[in-house]
């Protein structure tokens, strides 16, 4: 009798890898990497559908059941399967934004320089002398001062350039602001120092109006010290307002302190354009009550339009805000009040005599 095949006698190599391989159910496919599993409501519990993971969420593996969290620093790439590092945003000098207000600052501050170096040529003539040129000399330096300080707020933000680019912006502006506040209030005490019997006339002079200046300088040097030994600007990075992005910004620390610092400037800035706004109909020729007037409305309308804006956007857009209301604030000052004296002084001059003054 002839024997069995070997192949019959033995399992099949088939029949052995069935046996060995775990089963397995056909009712959905696997999630691939970038899903999870979700299951389906009265189905059995290997029936499951796949979902994305949400934003911020990863997954690297087959079949998960959750998604993970991307570190801080990261941000799942197009295929949720992995973390990329966000990008570093901030308001830098390689920036398109931050380049066009880097030159318009330092073009304001040569032109402001200008001015000084025609004002002080000229510094004989009636319409330099008039309304205290000593002023003139310090609200040109301040608006130069203003123009650098926007520079502050361009570049990586540091510890350093956290902590005083609001105290130096408050401080300088309000100088800037006192100056024109003491000039008006010179305008005034001029006009009146020629009636009969007046006392005012001692009040006339680079005492006084200097008095106001530094006076009103203090009030905001107090508020600057008081908000950088209680809670002081620093760097700060924002991982969330924005989706795979770092924003790099200096936290201001008090937000109450950085409103006391502009609404001090704010409250010098009425100040000064109702007594100039009183004083604008003064028979002087040179009387710059009309100019302080404009100047200090268009000053106004630039710091109240910048509260709403600067509420309303976030990032590197936040402090261009920021710095393009301290060029046009500062840029309406230059104009408004100076660029009319350097037409005088250089184009008409037969303007800037003492017998047209008297007129």
């Amino acid at each position: 009798m002839a024997e069995a095949p070997l192949s019959l006698s033995r399992p099949s190599l088939g029949f052995l890898h069935a046996l060995t391989q775990i089963p397995r159910s056909v009712c959905s496919p696997s999630c691939f990497p970038g899903y999870r599993k979700v299951l389906i409501t009265g189905q059995p519990s290997c029936c499951y559908s796949c979902v994305t993971c949400s934003e911020g969420e990863f997954s690297n593996s087959t079949d998960m059941e959750n998604c993970l969290k991307c570190p801080e620093d990261q941000w799942p790439n197009d295929r949720k399967d992995g973390c990329l590092y966000k990008y570093v945003v901030f308001l830098s000098y390689s920036d398109g934004l931050g380049v066009s207000l880097a030159s318009m600052a330092v073009i304001f501050c040569i032109t402001t320089a200008a001015v000084l170096g025609i004002f002080l040529r000229h510094r004989d003539t009636p319409i330099v002398k008039a309304n205290n040129r000593d002023l003139s000399y310090m609200l040109l330096v301040s608006l130069m001062l203003a123009f650098l300080c926007s520079l502050l707020f361009i570049g990586r933000p540091a510890t350093l350039t956290c902590l005083i680019q609001q105290a130096a912006f408050g401080i300088i502006f309000t100088v800037s602001v006192s100056c024109v506040l003491a000039k008006t209030i010179t305008v005034i005490i001029a006009f009146n120092a020629t009636r009969p019997g007046s006392r005012l006339s001692k009040w006339l002079g680079s005492r006084v109006s200097g008095s106001i200046v530094i006076i009103c300088t203090l009030g905001e040097v107090v508020i600057c010290l008081s908000w950088l030994l209680t809670t002081p600007p620093h760097p700060h990075t924002d991982f969330h307002s924005e989706n795979g992005k770092m924003i790099l910004q200096c936290d201001p620390g008090s937000i109450t302190a950085f409103y006391a610092v502009i609404g001090y400037i704010g409250l010098l800035a009425f100040a000064s354009f109702m007594v100039a706004f009183l004083a604008r109909n003064l028979p002087n020729r040179f009387n710059e009550a009309k100019l302080i007037t404009f100047s200090m409305l268009v000053f106004c309308s630039v710091w109240v339009s910048f509260i709403p804006a600067y509420l309303s956007t976030k990032g590197r857009f936040m402090v261009a805000v920021e710095v393009f209301a301290i060029l046009a604030s500062s840029a309406g000052l230059l104009g408004c009040i100076f660029m009319p004296k350097c037409h005088i002084i250089l184009l008409s001059r037969n303007m800037n005599r003492r017998t047209l003054c008297e007129k």
